[in-house]
């Protein structure tokens, strides 16, 4: 390192330790005009700089997904209300001793959808077992909404079999804590939820959208948007619960108005086990 690049990056440091000063000490940070602009919360929070904030979730992950030789993903959505087979298990012996109707119902349902996530976790595994001995730039890595539920689930799959894996998680008022299965320097945060979505995008090679509610439908048509208008490559697009899937979007119906062709049907695919949802992604890309 050269005398001059030891010196900038001294200065940088001097400024983020100030504000790290300020926290330490419980003081509140107050504006200061001589602060450096990278270092000063005020104006980076400021409505203006809105734009600087969009570069920056649209940098960071990116430079750290390449540093780090993330270069395919296989992106997995889902609800992240479905728990774990143990979780669910758990919770329906603690019902089923109680007298609570009601409460035995939310656990029934949640044995129930516990399938998803051992599904989920499953085919996660298949993907890491398919990259585990391949060249670095035919490696596929799990990458998800960084959530618990399906997304925990994928990631967990991914972990299991010792596989990077990444998620994006997203600031809520709910607060949301990443889950403890995605490599921790692969575990981003993200304020904007179009920035988020388009990291989604920028790696897929496929999509597994698990049976979810609002944001999952939002991030799964969004793609098939894309796809279908050519603003993204075609990738495979595999909805994972057939039943589930069918029930909620009667995708026909669009056919029959006229709304959409009876081609763009074939954007994706309707699957029930990890290894039908495999064998989509293996015979799209012929792998």
């Amino acid at each position: 390192m050269s005398k001059t690049e030891h010196l900038t990056e001294r200065r940088l440091a001097d400024a983020w330790a100030e504000l790290q000063n300020h926290a330490d000490q419980g003081k509140a940070l107050e504006a200061d005009a001589y602060r450096l602009a990278f270092s000063d919360p005020e104006f980076l929070l400021r409505r203006e700089t809105r734009g600087i904030r969009f570069q920056l979730e649209m940098l960071k992950p990116d430079l750290d997904q390449a540093e780090q030789g993330i270069e395919n993903t296989v992106v997995v959505f889902g609800s992240a209300r479905f728990p774990s087979l143990e979780t669910a298990q758990a919770a329906l012996q603690a019902a089923q001793t109680g007298t609570d109707a009601s409460a035995l119902a939310l656990a029934q349902r949640q044995m129930r959808n516990a399938h998803y996530y051992e599904q989920a976790r499953l085919f996660a595994r298949l993907v890491a077992g398919y990259s585990a001995n391949r060249p670095c730039d035919e490696q596929l890595f799990i990458a998800t909404g960084g959530g618990p539920g399906i997304m925990e689930a994928a990631n967990r799959g991914a972990h299991e079999m010792g596989a990077m894996s990444v998620g994006l998680n997203i600031a809520l008022t709910h607060e949301q804590q990443p889950n403890p299965y995605i490599t921790p320097s692969l575990s981003f945060k993200f304020h904007y939820f179009a920035l988020r979505k388009m990291h989604f995008m920028m790696r897929a090679k496929a999509l597994v959208a698990f049976p979810g509610g609002f944001g999952t439908l939002d991030e799964l048509f969004e793609v098939i948007t894309l796809v279908q208008t050519g603003k993204a490559r075609p990738v495979p697009i595999v909805l994972f619960g057939t039943d589930y899937w069918k029930r909620l979007v009667n995708m026909d119906v669009m056919v029959e108005e006229g709304a959409i062709s009876a081609a763009d049907l074939e954007l994706f695919s309707y699957v029930d086990e990890p290894l039908e949802a495999w064998d989509v992604i293996s015979n799209f890309y012929g792998l």
